[in-house]
């Protein structure tokens, strides 16, 4: 076997191992999510939260996605949030955020710079569950691109040095 076939390899193993580490990880704090009954009002606080420090320090959070294929499989990817505003009305709660996105399972892992940064408009809303006894669920998707949904972002993972890749 050729050695550049054999690092190419190599690199897609990594990637797969990645996209399973993600599922994994998306999936635990999902279920915690659940198990803590974490409401909309609750999230909505914590990107408020996101929104100040953005503001005053740069503030950018490492956030997991779903994002739908074209075989309807979702996986998910993995970026780096800047939320601009939070947006409430009524019964209405929006966040706009740009997106640095830093893993899929398409591209491997993306450089910072390697990709541009997207503005996006996000919902915050809780989502009935008639599965598990009439229970709401607490969702942030995406308005832009509804094939990227269930956002989940970690105030514990926070970067300020991010600003000259947001344009």
């Amino acid at each position: 076997m050729a050695s550049t076939q054999l690092i190419n390899d190599y690199r897609q193993w990594l990637a797969f191992q990645r996209q399973e580490q993600l599922s994994r990880e998306h999936q635990g704090i999902s279920q915690r999510l659940e198990d803590a009954r974490a409401s909309a009002v609750q999230v909505l606080q914590a990107y408020r939260s996101m929104a100040e420090k953005a503001s005053i320090e740069g503030a950018c959070y490492r956030t997991l996605f779903l994002r739908e294929r074209d075989s309807n499989d979702a996986l998910p990817c993995e970026g780096w949030l800047f939320v601009r505003r939070v947006l409430s009305e009524a019964n209405s709660t929006r966040v706009r955020v740009t997106l640095i996105e830093t893993f899929t399972l398409e591209e491997g892992v993306i450089a910072l710079g390697d990709k541009p940064a997207r503005k996006l408009t996000l919902e915050i809303y809780d989502k009935l569950d008639i599965n598990k006894g009439m229970r709401t669920q607490v969702r942030v998707d995406c308005l832009d691109t509804p094939q990227d949904y269930h956002f989940i972002t970690m105030l514990d993972a926070v970067r300020g040095d991010l600003r000259p890749y947001l344009k």
